[in-house]
């Protein structure tokens, strides 16, 4: 049985447990409790500007000297379609009326995918990790990138995406189950053939067989018996988001946090009308009347400006019923408890049962 190797190259990881970057969701606090506590807090910066993301690196970097992790989306840009998006906004019409919102004349700036701005916000801010979702970004950037110190991770969702990682050079992979909250990270095929939706307790062995990299398991981790059993399939450390959520530092409110935690874990699915693309969250009034999952969608990024005036409508009045209520499988296993001790705690649980279990400590 292989065992991946450690994450050596991310200084003071004394607890290998990271806090999954959750785009719109985190925050300065919660990635900063994170890495005091040991592990390694992230920020996804796809929801940030520049000067944003400046800002909250300074508010990390003023209540910890730990590492952090920056996260960044690789995704391609689509061409626009025109009937397409019209038929969408023709079938969303009856919401906008509803909630007396105005729909937006235009469904560019969605996301920007990493580019040349975005390395240079890298190359100023050096974070000690930098990761990357859907992909990679040109040659040409993750040479900048490199040069600027990061430890460089990304996620695959099938082992061949692993294997194309580490053959384009990063430090270490994150192994993606289909278990795990928040957009899918498949990249080498179409996703509607449904590739990418390997389990996490197939998928980590099979990436720790075929690569030589640590590989860090995600998805359907939110208590200590989930980072015991990743350690256990040859992963060297665990990536949880979810269970940060139900924390006082993530940076959701009060009536998204409830949505998400008395969902049960049946009405946790797979959904691309939020924003275009895959991803698993709870299902409110917009994911179950348009989809789960509607061939009309726009293509991510251009899916996300045509919902998000009914969000800002909806939040207005305390309804979460057209926001991205990202979150994975294992979203009930999850506490409320501060994000330094729940770090402590999991780590404090694999060990009890690694120990109960497999004998070793």
């Amino acid at each position: 049985m292989r065992q991946s190797p450690a994450l050596s190259g991310i200084p003071d990881l004394n607890i290998p447990i990271i806090q999954a970057p959750m785009a719109g969701a985190d925050s300065a606090e919660l990635a900063a409790a994170v890495s005091a506590a040991g592990g390694l807090g992230s920020i996804g910066a796809a929801t940030h500007s520049a000067e944003s993301l400046s800002a909250t690196v300074s508010a990390i970097r003023e209540q910890t000297s730990r590492p952090f992790n920056l996260n960044f989306f690789c995704h391609s840009d689509p061409s626009p379609d025109p009937a397409r998006e019209a038929r969408w906004l023709a079938q969303l019409a009856p919401y906008y009326a509803e909630l007396g919102a105005t729909p937006p004349e235009t469904l560019d700036g969605g996301r920007a995918p990493f580019g040349d701005e975005s390395c240079a916000l890298v190359e100023n801010l050096r974070p000690a990790v930098v990761s990357f979702h859907f992909g990679l970004p040109p040659e040409s950037l993750m040479t900048r990138v490199r040069k600027a110190g990061a430890f460089i991770l990304a996620s695959a969702t099938t082992p061949t995406e692993a294997r194309w990682l580490a053959s384009r050079g990063v430090d270490a992979i994150i192994a993606q189950g289909s278990e795990a909250g928040g957009h899918r990270g498949v990249f080498a095929e179409d996703w509607r053939t449904g590739s990418g939706m390997i389990g996490t307790m197939a998928l980590v062995p099979l990436i720790v067989d075929v690569v030589s990299l640590p590989v860090i398991a995600a998805g359907g981790i939110a208590d200590g018996r989930g980072v015991a059993a990743a350690l256990a399939l040859g992963a060297a450390a665990a990536q949880i988001g979810t269970a940060y959520l139900a924390t006082p530092e993530a940076g959701i409110s009060e009536d998204h946090r409830t949505a998400l935690f008395a969902a049960p874990a049946e009405d946790i699915v797979v959904t691309n009308v939020v924003s275009g693309r895959p991803a698993r969250g709870v299902a409110n009034r917009l994911v179950r009347e348009m989809g789960p999952i509607s061939e009309e969608a726009p293509e991510f990024p251009r899916g996300v400006p045509a919902v998000a005036p009914l969000r800002r409508a909806a939040e207005a009045s305390g309804s979460v019923e057209f926001s991205p209520l990202w979150a994975g499988q294992a979203a009930p296993l999850s506490r409320r408890m501060p994000a330094g001790e729940l770090t402590k705690t999991l780590w404090s649980e694999a060990q009890a049962a690694l120990t109960a279990f497999c004998g070793v400590r």
